[in-house]
């Protein structure tokens, strides 16, 4: 994502997993994990909307880890469907948080974000971080794929963002989610799935939401 930005391999259930890490210029002030789109339809840690998503919590003060799905890149195993997609982010993040934090740092909730397939891996890994010693704190939900997925329920305060022309999940879909959870959805008019010509629109809705 620039200059700085470290690629590592970790130890997963299934073998490693490729991952990026980026960290602010600053002291950091905690962690934030990115997840990526459906693997089988050209997905990576390095997808734009992705990126633009660690670029905001960068620019806000985290620590920025985005990785690759299994199957994908140098991360070993195969598609899972999201179930063992959600475990990894769960382990990942739980690693993460006594690899890359200060020991005043690892108490703090851990933010989560996620695109398309992504956003439905990450609803269940809030759900399942929350039950153990993890506190999930901001979470953004981009493209968030309700038409193809099961999406767990979150947090009244969760930043849902959708295209309004998004031909892949449409936004009524998105709307019918959101209606039983009481999650309001921000909606960029024009914009389809990979908001293309809007990244830069994408990132700062997320940083004025959440504000350092």
């Amino acid at each position: 994502m620039n200059p700085r930005t470290r690629h590592e391999l970790w130890e997963g259930q299934a073998g490693p997993i490729e991952v990026s890490i980026d960290e602010p210029t600053g002291s950091p002030v905690g962690l934030a994990v990115v997840a990526h789109p459906h693997p089988l339809f050209g997905g990576t840690k390095d997808n734009k909307v992705v990126q633009t998503l660690a670029r905001a919590f960068l620019q806000l003060g985290y620590i920025t880890v985005r990785f690759n799905f299994r199957g994908v890149g140098q991360s070993a195993g195969a598609h899972d469907n999201g179930n063992a997609e959600c475990e990894d982010l769960v382990q990942l993040t739980q690693e993460a948080r006594t690899k890359l934090l200060s020991a005043d740092l690892q108490n703090q909730p851990v933010a989560l974000a996620g695109f398309s397939f992504g956003a439905f891996v990450t609803s269940h890994a809030a759900e399942r971080l929350r039950k153990t010693e993890v506190s999930v704190g901001k979470m953004v939900l981009v493209g968030t794929a309700t038409s193809r997925f099961s999406v767990a329920p979150v947090p009244e305060n969760t930043l849902v963002i959708h295209g309004e022309v998004d031909d892949t999940v449409p936004l009524t879909d998105v709307l019918r989610w959101a209606n039983g959870t009481n999650v309001p959805v921000i909606v960029m008019p024009g914009v389809e799935h990979f908001f293309h010509g809007k990244l830069p629109q994408l990132k700062e809705l997320v940083v004025r939401y959440y504000p350092s």
